[in-house]
């Protein structure tokens, strides 16, 4: 995709390519844990969910460029409706992570992209066990 049709985009639009890139990229981090497909869902939905997600956006911050913590600040400030099993505000830093996903993804910066799926991982892992 051309870099001016990238900045043109809607950071809705650009959550909603992060949404399903991150989805992907836990439920495939998981499998070096377990197989068990229910194992497999419960721990993908706990860690692609709102709150979570805002929560790891939280723990990986301080690694992020300030390119990156504006098209964060972008998706977080976009006008959307938050799901009943999240605060307006988890709701809106999810936004803001999936948005600077989908651009990153967009934009064919799969090294960073990576690296960023990788760190929130890890911070979701800090305490858990599979």
């Amino acid at each position: 995709m051309e870099e001016s049709l990238i900045k043109t985009l809607s950071p809705l639009v650009l959550a909603h390519v992060g949404d399903a890139y991150f989805h992907l990229y836990i439920r495939t981090r998981l499998l070096d844990f377990t197989h068990n497909i229910t194992r497999l869902h419960e721990f993908s939905a706990e860690i692609v969910s709102a709150p979570a997600q805002a929560k790891l956006y939280s723990e990986i911050e301080n690694l992020l460029t300030d390119d990156e913590r504006d098209i964060f600040r972008r998706g977080r400030n976009a006008h959307s409706h938050a799901p009943r099993k999240a605060t307006v505000a988890e709701y809106h830093a999810s936004t803001g992570f999936e948005a600077l996903l989908g651009e990153l993804f967009l934009r064919k910066n799969f090294t960073r992209l990576n690296e960023i799926c990788e760190l929130a991982f890890a911070a979701a892992f800090k305490e858990k066990t599979l």
